[in-house]
């Protein structure tokens, strides 16, 4: 035998084998990076990538299914939308018309990726929300990348499902409110979180930030409540020696005040005449906002020039606080049919990997998941001021996190000891039990909606839990064989308890168009107060708002549209100026826009050029309804409540005496005269209204009640 026919350890191999050049080594990584991607990691079963695949197409083909539907959706925003893809001004600052009167309360970064869909695709419903149903596909391949890397195929695949089929989830993503970009970015914050807990390298601290940093600048302060649990996984978890972990986190914060204040410090040093007043705020500043209206007054109730905050510590006109808020008539069909098996896998899995070692990855993971859980749905339970349902749509990455993660760990961990199996089973059998009974009461909510998927879940469930405790307690009698395929059989039947509700309330929901600034998931539900794909308040606002309303509503609820209320304004309407068509959501116009018709779209595009705003209208939503439908800029006196100081009645006069406005259209949001002045708002709006009622002639097209400032009254 010769030495040729030897075996070379690949050691050896490689140790004679000349160093690669630099180019062809940096090609060769490329190559293993791109073979990954197609086939996935080594250690991937064959059908873990078709089925992530799967995964992904499946979540596109739901969240895009019959998306135009939903018509403009939130006209407040598309308004802004339409303005932003029409004005780069708009675009930048998140004006509500393209001659920049005013932004809408948040800041702009969500309607960026949407404006410049319009701008490519042109103005529809199609193109607005085109990116938020892609932002739901990236929301689940994210949340599958943050659960892959450090726990198995199926735990990822489970939660990417619990994911996509949640149902406020294919609300937002199906929607053009900020909650979509907001549950991305906070997914990958997640993911570059754990990276760097992992690996300890400056870059994923830097990314952390900026992906909290961005998302400020979609939401605010709603990104910081997963800070907290970011910064303590670090600090507990991650490697290197103590001061150094706090140099990390100051590493991350400092990209976080970068990527999010760049923009902050813009609209703050740029002189007011020169950019939109700032929108939800009483002194025209982005920090008033940030701290009073959608940041501390969300947690107190106190929101200056709101639509009536919490009004105290009971949570007022939007429902009682507490620890069982979530899980009342209104939100609990929303997001929590898994909160519960989420709630007990965690404790069960913290209790397997107690004694596992510090610098434990996993144990890492599920305490940042854990933590996003807890400490969002204790804010989102005992926040006073506005809460909306499709607020949770920021617990589901969690939620789905910890049930793909917590169900696999212990089904795997039965495997471990006989001890352990029976100890684990029993478990799962008490998460099935729970998640069963759970999803017969929210559907019991909606007794009258498809009756059958209730029989379902107590046959599947009921069978799932009696197969688990046989398969925990018979196994010496049946074997181990026979006690596994039972074990199997009746796991599979408890995701079917588990995973039916929710997926009937998603295709609902999917197959349901919805409107207005207030919107849930799934079908109506007994004391909800929301119909499908209908704005309102929840209870359908049975009770005193706060201060009470101008002239009084008996009971509470207000007059129906073009009607004569106590006090004695058509419609309700600040200003007594006249009933406004289309009966387009709850609240006068403040929760929805008009669709006017063809008359009046003609009226207010004639000799559109020879002014800066067609039409200027009290409430953002009476305004946007008009300017989508005419396209041009509309101004929006107050903002969304009607309750802004913008502009003031000087301010107006000066408009109308240069030529500026063509038309003031009657009717919209409250204004001063209503919940805004009781929140402290500005009375500019109602003085607006009557200073043109006084001096202009009314005029009547298409049923809206419209006056032409270009002719006052002799």
């Amino acid at each position: 035998m010769t030495v040729a026919d030897h075996p070379v350890p690949a050691t050896a191999r490689a140790a004679v084998q000349p160093p690669m050049e630099p180019a062809a080594a940096a090609q060769q990584h490329r190559s293993a990076r791109l073979r990954r991607v197609v086939r996935g990691r080594d250690d991937d079963p064959v059908w873990a990538r078709p089925a992530l695949v799967g995964l992904l197409v499946g979540t596109a083909v739901l969240y895009l299914w019959t998306l135009s539907e939903s018509g403009w959706a939130n006209a407040f925003y598309s308004a802004a939308v339409q303005a932003g893809s029409q004005s780069w001004k708009a675009f930048f600052y998140g004006s509500s018309d393209a001659a920049n009167s005013i932004t809408v309360d948040k800041p702009p970064m969500s309607l960026w990726p949407m404006a410049l869909s319009v701008r490519v695709l042109g103005l529809s419903s199609f193109s607005i929300l085109l990116p938020q149903a892609l932002m739901g596909v990236a929301t689940v391949g994210v949340l599958y990348a943050a659960v892959r890397r450090w726990f198995s195929a199926h735990a990822a695949l489970l939660a990417g499902v619990v994911m996509a089929l949640t149902p406020v989830a294919a609300l937002m993503f199906r929607f053009n409110n900020p909650d979509a970009l907001l549950t991305l970015l906070m997914v990958i914050a997640a993911y570059f979180a754990l990276r760097a807990i992992e690996s300890g390298a400056w870059k994923w601290f830097v990314a952390t930030g900026v992906a909290v940093g961005f998302g400020f600048l979609t939401k605010q302060l709603q990104v910081l409540l997963i800070v907290p649990g970011l910064g303590a996984a670090h600090l507990a978890f991650g490697g290197n020696g103590f001061w150094r972990r706090i140099r990390d986190l100051a590493i991350a914060a400092a990209a976080m005040v970068v990527s999010a204040g760049w923009w902050i410090a813009i609209v703050e040093l740029v002189p007011a005449s020169m950019r939109p007043y700032v929108g939800g705020s009483q002194d025209n500043s982005i920090l008033e906002l940030t701290l009073g209206y959608n940041g501390l007054g969300r947690l107190t109730g106190n929101e200056t020039g709101s639509v009536g905050g919490g009004n105290g510590p009971g949570g007022g006109m939007w429902g009682e606080t507490g620890i069982g808020r979530l899980f009342g008539n209104e939100i609990g069909g929303q997001i929590t049919w898994l909160v519960p098996a989420a709630l007990i896998l965690l404790a069960a899995v913290l209790v397997v990997w107690w004694r596992r070692p510090r610098r434990d990855l996993q144990r890492a993971s599920i305490a940042v998941w854990g933590s996003w859980l807890v400490v969002t749905g204790a804010v989102f339970s005992f926040m006073s001021g506005i809460f909306h349902a499709y607020y949770t749509v920021a617990l589901a990455p969690a939620v789905a996190a910890l049930v793909g993660i917590g169900a696999v760990t212990l089904w795997q961990h039965r495997t471990t000891s006989p001890r352990a199996h029976a100890a684990t089973m029993t478990v799962l059998a008490v998460i099935a039990g729970v998640t069963t009974w759970w999803a017969r009461v929210l559907l019991a909510r909606a007794a009258d909606w498809n009756p059958w998927i209730s029989t379902l879940v107590l046959v599947a469930g009921g069978t799932a839990v009696g197969g688990l405790l046989a398969a925990a307690w018979l196994r010496p009698l049946w074997g181990d064989r026979a006690a596994n395929w039972l074990g199997v059989g009746a796991a599979g039947l408890a995701l079917v308890a588990g995973l039916a509700g929710p997926t009937a309330w998603t295709l609902q929901t999917v197959a349901t168009p919805h409107t207005g600034s207030i919107v849930t998931a799934g079908p109506t539900v007994t004391g909800g107060g929301f119909g499908p794909g209908r704005g309102g308040f929840p209870g359908g606002m049975t009770g005193t708002m706060p201060g009470g309303l101008p002239g009084g509503f008996p009971g509470g609820n207000p007059p129906a549209i073009g009607t004569t209320p106590p006090g004695g304004t058509t419609g309700g309407f600040p200003g007594g100026l006249g009933a406004r068509p289309g009966g387009g959501g709850g609240m006068g116009g403040l929760l929805d826009a008009v669709t006017p018709g063809a008359e009046i779209v003609a009226a207010l595009s004639e000799d559109a050029s020879s002014y800066t705003w067609v039409a200027a209208a009290v409430g953002s939503n009476n305004a946007s309804g008009y300017q989508l439908a005419t396209e041009l800029p509309v101004m929006a006196i107050g903002g969304f409540n009607g309750s802004d100081p913008s502009p003031t009645l000087a301010e107006f006069q000066q408009y109308v005496a240069d030529g500026k406005i063509h038309w003031f259209i009657g009717g919209g949001g409250f204004g001063g005269g209503g919940f805004g002045n009781q929140m402290g708002g500005s009375d500019a709006s109602s003085e607006i209204a009557t200073w043109v009622q006084e001096n202009f002639t009314a005029t009547t097209i298409d049923g809206s009640t419209l006056y032409d400032l270009t002719a006052p009254i002799a």
